[in-house]
Protein backbone atom coordinates (compact mmCIF):
# COMPACT_ATOMS: atom_id res chain seq x y z
CA UNK A 1 0.00 0.00 0.00
CA UNK A 2 1.57 3.16 -0.82
CA UNK A 3 1.46 6.50 1.12
CA UNK A 4 2.96 10.26 -0.65
CA UNK A 5 6.12 10.03 -1.69
CA UNK A 6 8.21 12.20 1.09
CA UNK A 7 10.14 11.94 4.46
CA UNK A 8 6.57 11.72 6.57
CA UNK A 9 6.12 7.67 7.36
CA UNK A 10 2.52 7.83 7.13
CA UNK A 11 1.88 11.40 6.01
CA UNK A 12 -1.81 13.03 6.33
CA UNK A 13 -4.33 16.11 5.30
CA UNK A 14 -5.29 18.75 7.42
CA UNK A 15 -7.92 16.62 8.87
CA UNK A 16 -5.70 13.92 9.47
CA UNK A 17 -6.72 11.67 6.90
CA UNK A 18 -3.69 9.97 5.32
CA UNK A 19 -2.47 10.94 2.10
CA UNK A 20 -2.26 7.51 -0.12
CA UNK A 21 -0.66 7.46 -3.53
CA UNK A 22 -1.63 5.55 -6.29
CA UNK A 23 1.48 3.24 -7.42
CA UNK A 24 1.16 0.38 -9.72
CA UNK A 25 1.96 -2.88 -8.11
CA UNK A 26 3.82 -4.14 -11.22
CA UNK A 27 5.63 -0.64 -11.15
CA UNK A 28 6.92 -0.94 -7.73
CA UNK A 29 7.69 -5.12 -8.87
CA UNK A 30 10.61 -4.01 -11.39
CA UNK A 31 12.05 -1.85 -9.23
CA UNK A 32 12.40 -4.38 -6.87
CA UNK A 33 13.50 -6.49 -9.85
CA UNK A 34 16.16 -3.87 -10.95
CA UNK A 35 17.69 -4.13 -7.47
CA UNK A 36 18.06 -7.79 -7.61
CA UNK A 37 19.81 -7.42 -11.18
CA UNK A 38 22.20 -5.11 -9.67
CA UNK A 39 22.83 -7.70 -6.82
CA UNK A 40 21.10 -5.38 -4.24
CA UNK A 41 19.54 -8.40 -3.16
CA UNK A 42 19.07 -11.92 -3.36
CA UNK A 43 15.14 -12.80 -3.59
CA UNK A 44 12.25 -11.22 -3.79
CA UNK A 45 8.84 -11.28 -1.89
CA UNK A 46 5.59 -9.56 -0.89
CA UNK A 47 3.42 -9.20 2.41
CA UNK A 48 0.39 -9.34 2.65
CA UNK A 49 -0.95 -9.96 -1.09
CA UNK A 50 -3.71 -11.49 -1.77
CA UNK A 51 -4.68 -13.66 -4.65
CA UNK A 52 -5.23 -11.19 -7.13
CA UNK A 53 -2.31 -9.10 -6.10
CA UNK A 54 -0.17 -12.16 -6.30
CA UNK A 55 -1.61 -12.87 -9.72
CA UNK A 56 -1.21 -9.02 -10.95
CA UNK A 57 2.79 -9.91 -10.16
CA UNK A 58 2.65 -13.73 -11.63
CA UNK A 59 0.63 -12.63 -15.26
CA UNK A 60 2.91 -9.11 -15.52
CA UNK A 61 4.47 -9.38 -19.22
CA UNK A 62 8.17 -9.40 -19.30
CA UNK A 63 8.08 -10.95 -15.43
CA UNK A 64 11.64 -11.22 -14.78
CA UNK A 65 11.72 -12.85 -10.97
CA UNK A 66 8.75 -14.62 -9.37
CA UNK A 67 7.65 -13.51 -5.86
CA UNK A 68 10.06 -16.44 -3.91
CA UNK A 69 7.74 -15.85 -0.83
CA UNK A 70 4.05 -14.44 0.62
CA UNK A 71 5.02 -13.04 4.46
CA UNK A 72 1.04 -13.41 5.83
CA UNK A 73 -0.55 -13.57 9.46
CA UNK A 74 -0.61 -17.73 9.78
CA UNK A 75 -1.65 -19.31 13.01
CA UNK A 76 -4.36 -21.87 14.37
CA UNK A 77 -6.73 -19.69 14.33
CA UNK A 78 -6.05 -18.60 11.30
CA UNK A 79 -4.83 -21.19 8.61
CA UNK A 80 -5.32 -19.62 5.62
CA UNK A 81 -6.30 -23.02 3.90
CA UNK A 82 -6.98 -20.92 0.17
CA UNK A 83 -3.36 -18.69 0.10
CA UNK A 84 -1.50 -21.67 1.19
CA UNK A 85 -2.90 -24.14 -1.83
CA UNK A 86 -2.61 -21.27 -4.19
CA UNK A 87 1.10 -20.59 -2.90
CA UNK A 88 2.15 -23.95 -2.92
CA UNK A 89 0.87 -24.03 -6.79
CA UNK A 90 2.74 -21.13 -7.67
CA UNK A 91 6.19 -22.40 -5.65
CA UNK A 92 5.55 -19.65 -2.99
CA UNK A 93 6.78 -19.75 0.54
CA UNK A 94 4.31 -18.79 3.02
CA UNK A 95 6.21 -17.06 5.93
CA UNK A 96 4.04 -16.78 8.88
CA UNK A 97 3.64 -13.66 10.94
CA UNK A 98 2.02 -13.94 14.70
CA UNK A 99 2.12 -17.52 14.60
CA UNK A 100 1.87 -17.41 18.51
CA UNK A 101 -1.32 -14.47 18.12
CA UNK A 102 -0.38 -11.10 19.22
CA UNK A 103 -0.77 -8.71 21.97
CA UNK A 104 -3.73 -7.70 23.42
CA UNK A 105 -3.48 -4.16 22.06
CA UNK A 106 -7.25 -2.53 21.28
CA UNK A 107 -5.65 -0.15 19.30
CA UNK A 108 -4.51 -1.97 16.72
CA UNK A 109 -5.15 -5.63 17.10
CA UNK A 110 -8.79 -7.46 16.58
CA UNK A 111 -9.68 -8.70 19.93
CA UNK A 112 -13.24 -10.49 18.51
CA UNK A 113 -10.72 -14.23 18.91
CA UNK A 114 -9.49 -15.25 22.01
CA UNK A 115 -5.84 -15.10 23.48
CA UNK A 116 -3.99 -18.09 20.70
CA UNK A 117 -2.12 -19.45 23.13
CA UNK A 118 -4.84 -20.25 25.82
CA UNK A 119 -7.02 -22.52 23.77
CA UNK A 120 -7.65 -26.15 25.51
CA UNK A 121 -6.59 -27.78 22.14
CA UNK A 122 -3.10 -26.65 22.68
CA UNK A 123 -2.51 -26.98 25.88
CA UNK A 124 -3.97 -30.50 26.12
CA UNK A 125 -1.43 -31.43 23.40
CA UNK A 126 1.46 -29.08 24.81
CA UNK A 127 0.85 -31.35 28.47
CA UNK A 128 1.05 -34.41 26.33
CA UNK A 129 4.58 -33.19 24.77
CA UNK A 130 5.54 -31.76 27.92
CA UNK A 131 5.72 -28.26 25.67
CA UNK A 132 4.45 -24.99 25.80
CA UNK A 133 1.01 -23.81 23.92
CA UNK A 134 3.79 -21.96 21.94
CA UNK A 135 5.71 -24.37 20.53
CA UNK A 136 2.94 -26.76 19.64
CA UNK A 137 1.49 -23.72 17.90
CA UNK A 138 4.58 -22.96 16.00
CA UNK A 139 5.24 -26.90 15.11
CA UNK A 140 2.12 -27.07 13.64
CA UNK A 141 3.04 -24.21 10.94
CA UNK A 142 6.32 -25.90 10.41
CA UNK A 143 4.74 -29.32 10.02
CA UNK A 144 2.25 -27.39 6.95
CA UNK A 145 5.50 -25.83 5.23
CA UNK A 146 5.02 -22.47 6.67
CA UNK A 147 8.14 -20.63 7.59
CA UNK A 148 7.62 -18.96 11.04
CA UNK A 149 9.05 -15.70 12.50
CA UNK A 150 7.38 -15.47 16.28
CA UNK A 151 8.49 -11.89 17.75
CA UNK A 152 10.08 -11.99 21.60
CA UNK A 153 12.09 -9.55 23.78
CA UNK A 154 12.50 -12.76 26.19
CA UNK A 155 16.31 -14.67 25.86
CA UNK A 156 14.15 -17.70 27.33
CA UNK A 157 11.20 -17.52 25.27
CA UNK A 158 13.38 -17.66 21.76
CA UNK A 159 15.23 -20.17 23.24
CA UNK A 160 11.82 -22.18 23.84
CA UNK A 161 10.48 -21.15 20.12
CA UNK A 162 13.56 -23.45 18.89
CA UNK A 163 13.07 -26.12 20.43
CA UNK A 164 10.24 -27.23 18.39
CA UNK A 165 12.20 -29.92 15.86
CA UNK A 166 12.49 -33.16 18.94
CA UNK A 167 8.68 -34.05 18.57
CA UNK A 168 6.19 -34.35 15.55
CA UNK A 169 2.57 -33.70 15.66
CA UNK A 170 0.13 -36.73 14.72
CA UNK A 171 -2.27 -36.34 11.81
CA UNK A 172 -4.89 -36.76 13.92
CA UNK A 173 -3.48 -33.77 16.14
CA UNK A 174 -2.71 -31.43 12.79
CA UNK A 175 -6.73 -32.35 11.83
CA UNK A 176 -7.69 -31.34 14.92
CA UNK A 177 -5.53 -27.95 15.15
CA UNK A 178 -6.79 -27.10 11.56
CA UNK A 179 -10.44 -27.78 12.90
CA UNK A 180 -9.44 -24.39 15.51
CA UNK A 181 -9.90 -22.01 12.52
CA UNK A 182 -11.92 -18.99 13.07
CA UNK A 183 -11.03 -16.83 9.64
CA UNK A 184 -10.50 -14.36 11.71
CA UNK A 185 -7.61 -11.97 11.68
CA UNK A 186 -6.03 -10.42 14.84
CA UNK A 187 -4.14 -8.11 12.23
CA UNK A 188 -6.47 -6.24 10.63
CA UNK A 189 -4.70 -2.87 9.04
CA UNK A 190 -8.20 -1.33 9.56
CA UNK A 191 -6.60 2.53 9.33
CA UNK A 192 -5.96 1.86 5.67
CA UNK A 193 -9.18 -0.18 4.84
CA UNK A 194 -10.58 2.62 2.27
CA UNK A 195 -6.69 2.60 0.61
CA UNK A 196 -6.93 1.02 -3.35
CA UNK A 197 -4.74 -1.79 -2.37
CA UNK A 198 -5.67 -2.88 0.54
CA UNK A 199 -5.07 -6.65 0.46
CA UNK A 200 -7.80 -7.73 3.22
CA UNK A 201 -11.23 -7.71 1.24
CA UNK A 202 -10.01 -10.56 -0.78
CA UNK A 203 -8.36 -13.73 0.24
Amino acid sequence: MAFKPGDTFYPKDENGKIIYHETDLCATWEALEACKDVGLTKSLGVSNFNKRQLELILNKPGLKYKPVTNQIECHPYFTQPKMMQYCKQNEIVIVGYSPLGTSRDPSWVNLKSPPLLEDELLMAIAKKYKKNTAQVALRFNVQRGVAVIPKSFSPKRIKENFEIFDFSLTDDEMRALEGLNKNIRFVELLMWSDHPEYPFHDY
